[in-house]
């Protein structure tokens, strides 16, 4: 099979993860590869610093596929024992294997394309990392680092439409933390329709995703409470979470059942039949993953009998990006930085991710040019 990333004959490389196929860790090459170039409509972006979600360790394990059913967890030990590589195993259509991976890019226009105006060359952006490329009228929806090459390199290409200036003091490692998983839970929240006042359930609310959500519902004015770790509570307290539960205590017996405006759920697993159990008539149920297990049980009366809504979010809504920018120049939000790793250590970064011992994000960092 013909290598795209063979440098025979390339002048310009870089250094990049390309991720070959699905299973363990031993998929992850830290190696030489050509540096892209920008076509028309398109920038070239340096990489400052690259976020680690856990849509890439799906990606990598193939755990999108409907023969798996067993938790993020499980399914990497699975692939790390014996390597499956499996056809439907990307979120959308086939993973193009070998990729480069990396879905949270913070990075600094280093080239344009015809037709984009060359006064953005060195521009310090963010990139939506969830794209419409049939426009908002439809679900239609690809990703960079699942449909086409992402951030982890020194450069990546996105289209110009795609890469957001931010006026903000942060580090590049706090603009990294942004993208996947404030976007993602922006989004869960717009289609969800929460509102001041509202009581908000926030399940696994140490993660990247969870906090961001605990951040985000607060700041339009419901009250929150939050589901993790007891050894995580004191972060999630600074946050303003209205009221902290451990993750292995029981939801209803802790919050009684009809109370709570709006589940956002990420976990999935054994505890979503509880999920709806909280829920209030009228309450809506929203989500965009499921670490814990994709096959859950339930009780469709809970769900009719009480006129709840289940809500699925995977494309974003076209105001929820820039709406995320305006929040970070207003000084609304600001994410929880975790810890940062070379890129060269992606293992290691993952393998803490999976470790779950964290609050926030972690993000890989390039090898920048020397100043």
């Amino acid at each position: 099979m013909m290598d795209r990333f063979d440098t025979s004959g390339h002048d310009k490389t870089m250094m990049a993860v390309v991720t070959t196929g699905n299973g363990g860790f031993d998929k992850l090459e830290y190696r030489a590869v050509p540096i892209p170039q920008p076509k028309a409509g398109e920038v070239l972006l340096r990489v400052l610093a690259a976020g680690v979600n856990n849509t890439e360790i799906n990606t990598r394990l193939g755990w999108y596929s409907s023969s798996v059913t067993e938790s993020t967890d499980a399914t990497s030990d699975e692939q790390s024992e014996k390597s499956e590589q499996k056809a439907d195993g990307g979120w959308n259509e086939a993973t193009p294997f070998p990729f480069i991976q990396g879905t949270d890019c913070c990075g600094r226009v280093a080239a344009v394309g015809e037709g984009v105006d060359a006064s953005r060359i060195g521009e310090r952006v963010i990139v939506r990392a969830c794209m419409r490329p049939n426009g908002y009228d439809t679900m239609d929806n690809i990703w960079m680092a699942s449909d086409f090459d992402g951030a982890f390199a020194e450069y990546v290409v996105v289209p110009a439409s795609e890469a957001f200036a931010v006026d903000v003091d942060w580090s590049d490692a706090e603009l990294a933390a942004i993208p996947c998983a404030y976007g993602t839970s922006e989004n869960m929240l717009h289609r969800a329709n929460v509102k001041a006042g509202e009581h908000v359930l926030v399940a696994g609310a140490s993660g990247g995703v969870g906090s961001a959500t605990v951040q985000l519902a607060l700041r339009r004015g419901a009250k929150v409470t939050a589901i993790s770790g007891a050894s995580k509570h004191n972060q999630l307290r600074s946050l303003g979470a209205y009221h902290l539960l451990d993750r292995n205590e029981d939801v209803v017996a802790a919050l009684g059942e009809q109370s709570v405006d709006v589940v956002v759920d990420n976990v999935g697993g054994t505890g979503f039949p509880n999920m709806l159990k909280v829920l209030k008539r009228g309450g809506r149920f929203v989500t965009s993953g499921a670490i814990a297990g994709p096959i859950v049980s339930l009780d469709m009366r809970d769900m009719y009998l009480k006129d709840i809504q289940l809500i699925g979010s995977t494309a974003w809504d076209e105001p929820v990006f820039p709406n995320l920018i305006s929040y970070i120049e207003r000084s609304e939000i600001r994410p929880f930085l975790a810890g940062k790793y070379p890129l060269s250590e992606i293992v290691q970064a993952q393998k803490g991710f999976l470790e779950k011992k964290h609050v926030g994000k972690l993000v890989l960092i390039p090898p920048q040019p020397e100043t």
